[in-house]
């Protein structure tokens, strides 16, 4: 492959020698223009070369990164998807959810690269420096060492495409403090690093002027290729961050409405939360940001972050991207995916017509449709994860 080819592909690795020998592997996202968003070819390339380097001895951790500034990446790059979708829609078979082989091939793969990096046998170092959205936060939110920076901006703001915080986010939502996966679902809010670590989804907060120094330190370690190369990861990011004064933290919207939060979302039923949210009078800008966002999104999508938070609750991850991978394609064979992305991202007129128009006309009925699933469940395409 000559260089032309190479720096143009979706992601490009390389690996960097330490000083005992092993080396360090690099995965960078490298679709700058598009803020790194994901495509199936980059994600077939980020699968192949994770699972060699995790059966490589020599490799004793790996650094996950972006090309640019802006963003390390800011969701799944969903032009190509929405073709697919329209044509399903057209070909009168949005009945059959295995109709669209390029929905079922995409969700299939990405989804199985996220559960790899949850899984992954090696220390994994997610670099996850500007935005960080939607499938962006599938890709660093499994990796065991995750760091945030100063331009640090996340979010899970499906619901404004008709879609659901999927990539896992059934699994990570639930998991974080009180009820604050559930505003996110809602809301599509975003937030930053020191707000990032307290919803779990960082470890460290780091400038990103560090990583090198940092780099340079991994470099110079001794690794052995066992357990410990995790905790040796970790103690030298702890001590990475504690080398430097915290740097100047943006207001942090999670922790300071934690109590808040929690109150709004903690009622029985997404109809009382979905209440409680848009009737909040309130001056703070971050709040009508997220108040403004639930109210122009998709009632589905809405119903959907509720219903799946709660039937996953006790669901182990492999479970939860099973359950993910069927709901994404009912998603794609129905109207609202299609639509919010035309809205925001084809046509740009951000005036999507939703079906149904509001949360009222979601009947339990039509909204347990999405649960359905068409495999036995050894037949499963991910069946074997877990």
């Amino acid at each position: 492959m000559n260089d032309a080819v190479k720096s143009a592909a979706p992601a490009l690795f390389e690996e960097l020698s330490a000083a005992n020998g092993k080396r360090i592997g690099v995965a960078t996202l490298n679709v700058e223009k598009t803020l790194n968003a994901i495509s199936l070819e980059m994600v077939d390339l980020l699968d192949a070369q994770l699972r060699t380097w995790a059966n490589d001895p020599q490799i004793a951790m790996v650094l996950l990164q972006a090309a640019g500034e802006k963003a390390f990446c800011a969701g799944g790059d969903l032009q190509g998807l929405y073709r697919t979708m329209l044509d399903q829609h057209a070909s009168g078979q949005s009945t059959d959810i295995k109709s669209n082989p390029y929905a079922c091939d995409f969700f299939e793969r990405e989804y199985r690269l996220d559960y790899l990096i949850h899984t992954y046998p090696k220390p994994m170092l997610a670099w996850a420096h500007g935005i960080v959205m939607g499938g962006g936060i599938g890709l660093m939110a499994g990796a065991s060492h995750r760091v945030v920076t100063e331009k640090s901006r996340l979010a899970m703001p499906e619901i404004t495409i008709g879609l659901y915080p999927d990539v896992g986010g059934t699994w990570f939502l639930n998991r974080m403090p009180g009820q604050l996966g559930l505003f996110l679902a809602l809301t599509g809010a975003s937030f930053g690093a020191a707000d990032a670590i307290f919803a779990r989804l960082a470890d460290y907060q780091l400038e990103h002027g560090q990583k090198q120094a940092l780099l340079a330190t991994l470099l110079e370690q001794p690794w052995d290729g066992k357990q410990d190369d995790v905790l040796l990861t970790r103690t030298l990011l702890a001590a990475e961050q504690q080398s430097k004064p915290a740097f100047a933290a943006a207001p942090t919207p999670l922790r300071q409405h934690f109590e808040l939060i929690h109150q709004l979302c903690s009622a029985p039923t997404l109809d009382e939360v979905v209440h409680n949210i848009v009737s909040l009078q309130t001056e703070d800008t971050w709040l009508q940001r997220g108040i403004a966002t639930l109210v122009a999104g998709s009632p589905a999508s809405a119903w959907l972050s509720h219903a799946l938070q709660k039937r996953a609750l006790h669901m182990s991850l492999a479970e939860v991207f099973r359950l993910e991978y069927v709901v994404s394609l009912h998603c794609a064979a129905r109207t609202d995916f299609a639509e919010g992305i035309r809205a925001l991202i084809i046509d740009k007129d951000r005036q999507p017509k939703w079906q149904p128009a509001t949360l009222a006309q979601v009947s339990k009925d039509w909204g347990n449709g999405f649960f359905d699933d068409p495999w036995p469940e050894k037949d499963h395409p991910l069946a074997d994860l877990g």
